[in-house]
């Protein structure tokens, strides 16, 4: 078994268990087409979409991370009160205080555990992992719950043509503490701020209630330019995904599993093309069923492809997320 190296200084880190949260509706393409007129086909060709799963009114961020991270506490066998930090990766808690994650701690019976939001898009898991790995590493922290959750139908705009047949809702959650082979490598991250407006919302939450709420219909949801999006993911990303197997020590026949961020199946296959990724990896396409979740994609990718048994426990999976402002993240973890 190949063994990543472990940083010093602190103790070895892995993944120790995982959980994720896929809301009961499924949505097909055919509720889709006729709002930003297009075809099942076209969805399909475009973007790998089959179906994706809309969050009703009683499945909200909170929810969805609670039930993910119990799944994911039990996993790992640690008890909630066992937990020192939460961190929870999202866009789509529209309350800018408090916290979704203290409201999750407190759910869970994590309290006093350290609590978070962090904002990273569709990297945010990933950018969560890697501060979780570093948490327990330099001892701040011994046990850290990570969560990537949205419910992006609250912010997409249904008539957008651009956005509306991606996004999804979902939740997923790993816990992060010490463990005797080290599991998580050092991350690859970064941003390219100059391209802030490939991916945006177009305004800002309102300072005052509008008495009007027309006034202001749609002005709060996503847009997003696809073809800049496809071409820069594409391309740069199959660059950070390399820099990230040189910083870990491996090379693509390590590997055993590819978990990119389920933005797009062209770009997954664009960048599993530019890895010239062996036939024994198995490549991450939870998309098709499950739609673009941003930050909680790569979490229920990789439950996805251990439910199914393409992975299995101790799989060394390279995980890269990529999203809006646009920010990036990647590293190598083994599979809890």
């Amino acid at each position: 078994m190949t063994a990543l190296p472990a940083p010093t200084p602190g103790p070895a880190v892995a993944l120790l268990g995982l959980g994720v949260y896929r809301p009961a509706r499924v949505v097909p393409n055919a509720e889709i087409v006729d709002l930003i007129g297009s075809s099942d086909e076209w969805i399909r060709t475009r973007s790998g979409i089959e179906t994706r799963r809309f969050a009703g009114a009683d499945e909200t961020v909170v929810s969805m991370s609670v039930a993910a991270s119990r799944t994911a506490l039990e996993q790992a066998g640690i008890a909630a009160e066992q937990l020192d930090c939460v961190v929870v990766a999202t866009v789509s808690h529209l309350l800018q205080t408090p916290s979704a994650a203290a409201m999750i701690a407190e759910q869970l019976g994590a309290t006093p555990a350290a609590a978070f939001d962090l904002s990273a898009a569709c990297a945010g898991f990933c950018y969560g992992v890697s501060l979780a790995s570093d948490m327990v590493r330099a001892g701040s922290a011994q046990h850290v719950l990570v969560i990537g959750v949205e419910k992006l139908s609250d912010i997409t705009d249904p008539t957008d043509r651009s956005t509306s047949f991606i996004f999804a809702d979902g939740a997923g959650a790993v816990v992060v503490g010490p463990t005797d082979e080290h599991g998580i490598s050092p991350v690859v991250w970064g941003s390219d701020g100059a391209r802030y407006d490939l991916i945006r919302q177009e305004a800002p939450w309102p300072v005052k209630v509008d008495p009007d709420p027309e006034s202001e219909k749609g002005s709060h949801t996503l847009r997003m330019e696809g073809n800049p999006v496809f071409r820069w993911a594409s391309f740069e990303m199959a660059k950070v995904a390399k820099q990230t197997l040189e910083r870990a020590g491996l090379t693509v026949d390590d590997l055993d599993v590819f978990i990119p961020h389920q933005a797009n199946m062209r770009i997954t296959d664009a960048m599993a093309r530019a890895l010239k990724l062996p036939p024994h990896v198995a490549i991450a396409r939870d998309i098709a069923q499950q739609g673009n979740t941003s930050a909680a994609s790569v979490p229920l990718a990789m439950e996805r492809l251990i439910a199914d048994g393409e992975a299995r426990r101790g799989d060394l999976a390279l995980l890269i997320a990529f999203g809006a402002g646009l920010v990036y993240a990647a590293q190598v973890v083994r599979l809890p």
